[in-house]
């Protein structure tokens, strides 16, 4: 665990667009700056201040004070959730002042109407339809950067100020799935009101926020700030070769960018992982930075064009982050390249005077993992871990890189932030699509300012997400675990890696190492993105139904569960009850003697059957009862002389295993005829 050794020097307030310090008082504008104000990230946060979140979370999943237990921390209806009823309607949320709120989400907004009464005010500020809120029909909800819908996610950045109290109420009809993120002010804060229409300098503050962040790249409109200076270097290094840059302080890197040489997909993803980049702040033992080079700027595996406000990737290749960078001494930059092959680095970094107000700022991290400080509690093993810290400062953002060869929805699992101790945490979440601003596991790729899907394979295989908390940071005085529900294990293999974003105070403790290249560049496996096949099969869900006698016959995709299926998938029937036949075709291409093999699939619900060949038993009865779904090693059948032509196939359901549920269902991935 490293421990920051540097010392700060006494606190002062800042400007008073990022203050928040006792007595502070902030206008409208002041708080719409805050959707761009990337230095404000690494001021200390100040007791009182807080973000969190209300959601439609499934409300069995709970903390028991008296056992120190989780209970049904998996639950996942997570749809409907909501505080109280009051009559007809349903309390989303309800929150004290001072405040603001940030973020607004859904996956499935309707027409029912959703209420804003802010500070005891007898009739609500905005009263509409909760479509509305997202559709940019209704000012001030129009402009496209802070209101927008992407890959079915319904997105709202306004920000909504508030002195007192603020109560949200939906009626009837009004969707499914909300997240409302906030922040709390501290006391003695004063904020305006959010009114509408907005006066004229507040339409103009959105209008200002709402083209910066339409227009994200290399180039970030912060071209005032004083004594700026760039830094250009050509780096080729390899075979564990590293290149050094020191930058004396007191100064602040405002960008890194930077081009490299490399070859196309899949092979980009190796290399960006074999590089890294690492940052030391005032000689620190260990670094406060460190990621391979394409996670740092926020995407993976490979190179995908993205933009948005802090970091991304230009279609021409110019790899750019934003995130200010304060220190005091010197900041020390480092490149390696693990791979046998240099690659050529163009390195640009622009930095700025920070003066003394460099030693009152936190520090700026971010750090690659794999499964990381894991939950030691066994009924939190749903939670993956993201980031785990102690001291002051503010998580600010996440890279999520999922390796899914086997396909289906890897992220069913809800967001977690537990901040300063907290036992039930502040910020839950409805879903991992939700919390990068999407819905419905949608692959479709987007990007933002504030959140973007950099790459998705329709859900199988290389999946990278990414979510940045500019003004919707989540402060912490003592502690922060952020999660994220993983439902797959490792060994189906399903994957994740991060790369986590946050400042942090310098007596903090950041306890995440270097990993070696094999952990970070040699895991994943592309050729299991492959459809597997049995060589012959005739699979199960392509044969040709002759007769039934009841129940349902489908195509099942079995890419969900453990273990593999030729195909992908199996005939599956369900429906059906004792005594029930299904008789399927086999064709026989030529007459000779073959051996019958097959593969079935057992499961928790499955029955006993008995299969014939021409209505000729083969074999004694087969229980396909299993704690867990399975396919079963390959069957023989037996050696038969069989004419060229169709033969039949029959199933019949016998009845199940007294342990089984009794569904009777049953499964057949395939048939093999092998010439004898």
């Amino acid at each position: 665990m490293k421990k920051t050794k540097i010392l700060l020097c006494a606190t002062a307030c800042l400007a008073a667009a990022t203050t928040t310090a006792l007595g502070a008082e902030l206008t409208y504008p002041d708080l719409v700056n805050r959707l761009t104000d990337l230095k404000g990230l690494a001021r200390l946060p100040q007791p009182g201040e807080r973000c969190a979140q209300w959601s439609s979370y499934d409300r069995a999943s709970r903390y028991d004070p008296r056992t120190g237990k989780y209970i049904h921390w998996d639950a996942n209806g997570d749809g409907g959730g909501y505080i109280r009823k009051e009559g007809d309607s349903f309390v989303l949320a309800e929150m004290k002042g001072p405040g603001c709120i940030w973020r607004i989400w859904s996956a499935l907004p309707k027409e029912g109407h959703v209420r804003m009464w802010l500070d005891g005010a007898e009739k609500p500020t905005v009263d509409l339809p909760f479509r509305a809120w997202f559709d940019r029909s209704t000012p001030p909800f129009t402009r496209e950067a802070l209101v927008h819908t992407v890959a079915r996610g319904w997105n709202n950045y306004t920000p909504i100020p508030y002195q007192k109290s603020c109560k949200i109420v939906a009626d009837k009809g009004w969707g499914a799935y909300y997240q409302i993120v906030y922040s709390s002010f501290p006391k003695g804060t004063k904020l305006p009101t959010f009114r509408l229409p907005l006066s004229a300098e507040d339409e103009a503050a959105l209008d200002r926020a709402n083209r910066i962040l339409l227009h994200c790249g290399p180039k970030f409109p912060r071209d005032t700030l004083p004594d700026l200076r760039v830094e250009r270097h050509r780096i080729s290094v390899s075979g564990g070769g590293e290149a050094k840059i020191v930058i004396p302080g007191p100064r602040a890197i405002r960008t890194i960018r930077m081009r490299i040489d490399l070859p196309g997909g899949p092979k980009d993803r190796v290399i960006l992982r074999e590089h890294t980049i690492q940052i030391r702040w005032d000689g620190e033992r260990s670094p406060s930075v460190w990621a391979p080079l394409g996670d740092f700027f926020g995407t993976a595996a490979g190179a995908n064009p993205y933009r948005s406000l802090p970091a991304g990737l230009t279609k021409d290749g110019w790899w750019y982050c934003h995130w200010y960078m304060p220190f005091a001494k010197e900041a020390e930059i480092t490149l390696r390249n693990d791979g046998a092959e240099p690659r050529p680095i163009l390195l640009e970094i622009e930095h700025v005077a920070a003066g003394a107000e460099a030693g009152r700022l936190a520090r700026f991290h971010a750090k690659w993992h794999r499964d990381a400080f894991l939950p030691k509690e066994p009924e939190r093993r749903i939670d993956w871990t993201l980031l785990k810290t102690r001291g002051r400062g503010r998580f600010v953002g996440a890279l999520l890189h999922v390796w899914n060869p086997r396909g289906a929805w890897w992220g069913e699992g809800d967001e977690k932030f537990f901040v300063d101790g907290e036992k039930f945490p502040s910020t839950f979440g409805t879903g991992s699509e939700d919390y990068f601003g999407y819905a419905w596991c949608n692959p479709t790729l987007f990007e933002n300012a504030f959140h973007n899907q950099t790459l998705s394979m329709n859900n199988k295989g290389h999946v990278s997400v990414n979510r940045w908390h500019i003004a919707d940071n989540v402060p912490f005085m003592k502690s922060f675990e952020g999660c994220i529900e993983k439902y797959f294990p490792n060994s189906r293999p399903t994957l994740y890696a991060a790369t986590v974003y946050w400042y942090l105070a310098s007596d903090g403790e950041d306890p995440y190492q270097p990993a070696p290249v094999k952990e970070r560049a040699s895991y994943w496996d592309e050729s299991m993105l492959q459809t597997w096949r049995v060589k012959g099969a005739l699979e199960g869900e392509k044969l040709r139904v002759l007769q039934k006698t009841g129940g349902v016959v489908q195509r099942q995709d079995m890419s969900f569960f453990e273990g593999r299926w030729s195909g992908d998938a199996h005939l599956w029937w369900t429906g059906a009850k004792p005594g029930d036949k299904l008789t399927l075709a086999i064709p026989v291409a030529k007459a000779g003697r073959y051996a019958l093999k097959a593969r079935l699939t057992k499961a928790v619900d499955y029955g006993v059957v008995r299969v014939f060949l021409d209505d000729k038993p083969l074999g004694k009865p087969i229980d396909l009862y299993n704690n867990g779904v399975v396919a079963t090693p390959e069957l023989d059948w037996g050696v038969h002389q069989l004419d060229r032509g169709t033969r039949r196939l029959t199933i019949q359901i016998v009845g199940a295993n007294p342990k089984a549920v009794k569904s009777y269902m049953f499964g057949l991935d395939y048939v093999r005829l092998v010439p004898q």
